[in-house]
């Protein structure tokens, strides 16, 4: 029962992502790069001040680790940080291109079939271990994808390109241990502002002036960004990566409500049936963990 809070918190950071089309929708008519710049740009001077602030006695601590490192496991650190930054970014973008420009279904797609590529790149590259009944999860994930992307072979090649590189950064980070998730989590951000800040000038769109891209943004930085990846992190370091990726179907379960019920967009019986599929896959994966908490917290029946 020691990986039930890595759990909440995987739980907690995919629930409060699938309602991201909340702040995202009422903003789209502003380009995508811009809503990237500005997103990243208040994440990163937000972090930094919490660090600066709350976490300089952190920073020297984790100085001092990485210093400590030989040259390959300090080869091996720079790579796997800038690495993580640039996934993020790439995430990101195409992430909001897709929710403002395709529609939010393709979106909610692309987070389905993440879980798929973070388990197919956790067991080739990190040689995690699945049951059998995790590789029949895997299945039922694969059959509900395809069968979502029956009628827009479109949607799955975007859905395809967001997944795959969030899949990288979940399975990225679940192997760069021994430093502060806080601390690294604001060098990724604070990296991913300095390699947009030169883009900015020139790709940027004039400046918004309204109040609402302002709060969007910010509620984006601070709840849909700063919040949810710091969970994430923190449930990569007692879970597998590919838990952690089966349980971010959560995230386009609620994703693909919202935008049925919310935007109205249509919905098919047949995307009804494979979302159905999906939710059924999700509790396949984590049954061992279920049954551990029937098991914990149901009353013993003893025959008299």
């Amino acid at each position: 029962m020691k990986t039930t809070k890595y759990y909440l918190a995987a739980i907690t950071s995919y629930t409060i992502w699938g309602f991201f089309s909340l702040v995202l929708k009422p903003i789209h008519e502003y380009p995508s790069l811009d809503i990237l710049f500005n997103r990243v740009f208040s994440c990163s001077i937000l972090m930094v001040l919490i660090v600066f602030i709350f976490k300089r006695k952190t920073v020297i601590e984790t100085i001092g680790i990485f210093k400590a490192l030989s040259k390959a496991e300090k080869r091996k650190t720079l790579l796997l940080n800038f690495g993580g930054s640039f996934f993020l970014m790439a995430n990101w973008f195409t992430f909001i291109y897709v929710m403002n420009h395709v529609s939010v279904k393709a979106t909610s797609l692309a987070y389905l079939v993440c879980p798929i590529l973070t388990t197919l790149l956790a067991y080739f590259l990190l040689h995690e271990k699945l049951s059998k009944t995790q590789w029949i999860s895997v299945g039922l994930s694969v059959s509900g994808c395809l069968l979502l992307s029956y009628t827009n072979i479109m949607d799955m090649v975007f859905s395809i390109v967001i997944g795959l590189t969030y899949a990288a950064y979940l399975v990225s980070q679940r192997v760069n241990k021994g430093f502060d998730k806080f601390i690294i989590l604001t060098f990724h951000i604070s990296l991913a502002g300095l390699v947009l800040l030169p883009f900015y000038p020139v790709y940027s769109g004039p400046v918004p002036t309204e109040f609402k891209f302002y709060f969007c943004i910010e509620t984006i930085a601070i709840l849909f960004t700063i919040f949810p990846l710091f969970l994430n992190l923190y449930a990569l370091s007692g879970l597998n990566s590919s838990t952690v990726g089966m349980l971010l179907n959560i995230n386009p379960m609620i994703a693909f409500a919202l935008a049925a019920f919310v935007f109205n967009e249509q919905i098919s019986s047949l995307q009804i049936l494979a979302y159905g599929i999906i939710f059924i896959a999700v509790l396949v994966f984590n049954s061992h963990h279920l049954f551990a908490l029937r098991a914990k917290y149901l009353p013993v029946t003893k025959n008299t």
